[in-house]
């Protein structure tokens, strides 16, 4: 038996039935699943025009999602993209062989396309008095029910696209989503930034400390990786002249799950040259207020139970500051290893194996962030934390770096870019020699240095969670709720798409 054979046979009573209608329209000589739609008039265009277009014909095309069997006439709720409008197919106007075509063959689901005249009915409602019914698509599967959605989390993840059939708020995030990544291209293309596209498979991954996904090049018999960050590339082209650069991609990091971390996720990298991490604050304080606004129509957001206000200007405090006061640790006086990972147990705070001092200071930065509610820049932070940021000059153990944190969680990192090629080599080295277990380390990349060595100007440099600002703005508590096809793991005896 071919595949199709074997779907067919496995079919349930409901849509074995659905199939029988099928075939009898087949029967008639009706196509159930024509090549085209003429429609006329979007389903919005239609409701709020109503009394303009009275009279006239008009041409409406998408899924029923509700009927209502009045005997000599059917009520039924057509939804397209812009929204729902009523159809009214009734004897006197449609004719008995169009009612009984409506009312037999076409089911709850099924994609139609209706035309008729604009009218509004005795309760005022806009609807559509129907002369004609065109199937556009069969539907084979029932819809879940209308009244309690799709409830169950994981098959909203796995099938994306019956959550968004029936669930119109998941929509309106993926339509914000959008909005979102169009609000922050079109601040930037205003500023002067040109937006450019780097290798998403790179011989040398770099740019972060994170482990990557590998993969083989036949062509060169070579290994790639695919990119943890367009750090690196994006630099290489302020070196080559582009004064203010931007990239809107994909990132790849072989790590675990969580509400806040997919391994495939969306970054917006920035880079302007002759500019520091003070104006890069004042860059996102205004990226973000004019995307919120442009999408939102207001700063006064919430999230997660919290009411954030987004006006500016934003608090800015010291990363040893923000430890110290969630933790009462302060690593900057614990100058011994071993004393600080002592402190950080004490504290009940686990860390991984072997953990560099790096690492314990962002465990202790991980653990103090759910009291970073409102907009804030914490800044200047550890050389060993940072290393493609240059050294604050009243205090080399520190870099001129800040992350942003709004609602508890990271949004945004930003430095002002380290420029000087032997303190890059020499970064480079040192995380080679304290390379970690895990394996998250920024390799030695010979050709950035190389690219350093030709000069580049005094930069400030950025890059924003897309997926993580879609959270904020939508209110969502999970990275896979505005991620459309997140990855999950495959059932047992699952094939994958």
């Amino acid at each position: 038996m071919d595949l199709a054979g074997s779907i067919l046979q496995d079919l349930n009573d409901q849509q074995q039935i659905r199939l029988e209608k099928l075939r009898k329209l087949r029967d008639m000589g009706i196509n159930p699943y024509p090549p085209r739609s003429y429609r006329t008039h979007t389903a919005h265009e239609v409701y709020s025009s109503v009394d303009s277009l009275e009279g006239q014909e008009v041409t409406v095309a998408g899924r029923l999602t509700a009927r209502r069997d009045m005997g000599k006439s059917v009520f039924a709720d057509l939804e397209d993209a812009s929204g729902k409008i009523q159809l009214l197919v009734r004897l006197n106007t449609a004719g008995p062989d169009t009612l009984s075509f409506f009312k037999e063959l076409i089911d709850l689901g099924d994609i139609v396309e209706a035309t008729g005249s604009p009218m509004r009915t005795r309760t005022g409602e806009p609807t559509v008095d129907v002369k004609s019914v065109r199937i556009l698509a069969k539907v084979l599967n029932p819809l879940p029910d209308k009244w309690h959605g799709l409830e169950d989390v994981e098959k909203r993840y796995r099938q994306r696209y019956l959550d968004l059939m029936v669930n119109p708020e998941v929509r309106d995030v993926f339509i914000k989503r959008a909005k979102i990544i169009s609000s922050v291209r079109r601040y930037l293309d205003d500023l002067g930034f040109i937006e450019v596209e780097t290798p998403v498979l790179q011989p040398l991954y770099g740019g972060a400390s994170a482990k990557p996904f590998t993969t083989y090049y036949n062509a060169l018999d070579q290994t790639f990786y695919l990119r943890i960050a367009t750090e690196l590339y994006l630099k290489r082209l302020l070196v080559g002249g582009i004064e203010k650069v931007y990239e809107i991609g994909k990132d790849f990091r072989n790590e675990g799950l969580s509400t806040k971390h997919n391994p495939e996720f969306t970054m917006m990298e920035l880079y302007q040259a002759y500019a520091d991490y003070n104006s890069i604050m004042d860059l996102v304080e205004k990226l973000i207020t004019f995307t919120a606004s442009n999408v939102l129509q207001t700063l006064k957001i919430t999230y997660r139970g919290h009411e954030i206000d987004l006006t500016p200007p934003w608090r800015r405090l010291p990363l040893r500051d923000v430890v110290l006061n969630a933790t009462g640790i302060d690593f900057y006086a614990l100058r011994d290893d071993a004393d600080l990972a002592e402190a950080i147990r004490k504290a009940g705070i686990e860390l991984r194996p072997g953990a560099t001092r790096a690492q314990m200071i962002d465990e202790l930065l991980d653990n103090s962030e759910h009291e970073l509610i409102q907009p804030t820049f914490v800044i200047d932070y550890p050389v060993e934390l940072s290393p493609f940021a240059k050294r604050k000059e009243d205090n080399p153990e520190l870099t001129e770096r800040f992350e942003v944190f709004i609602g508890g969680m990271e949004i945004g990192n930003a430095f002002t870019e380290l420029n000087d090629p032997i303190d890059q080599a020499r970064r480079f080295q040192a995380q080679l020699t304290n390379r970690t277990p895990d394996g998250e380390e920024n390799p030695y990349d010979e050709d950035f240095i190389q690219a350093l060595m030709y000069g580049m100007p005094p930069t400030g440099g950025l890059g924003i969670g897309i997926d993580r600002l879609v959270m904020l703005l939508t209110d969502r508590p999970s990275i896979r709720d505005v991620i459309l096809f997140p990855h999950l793991r495959t059932r047992i005896g699952e094939e994958q798409p």
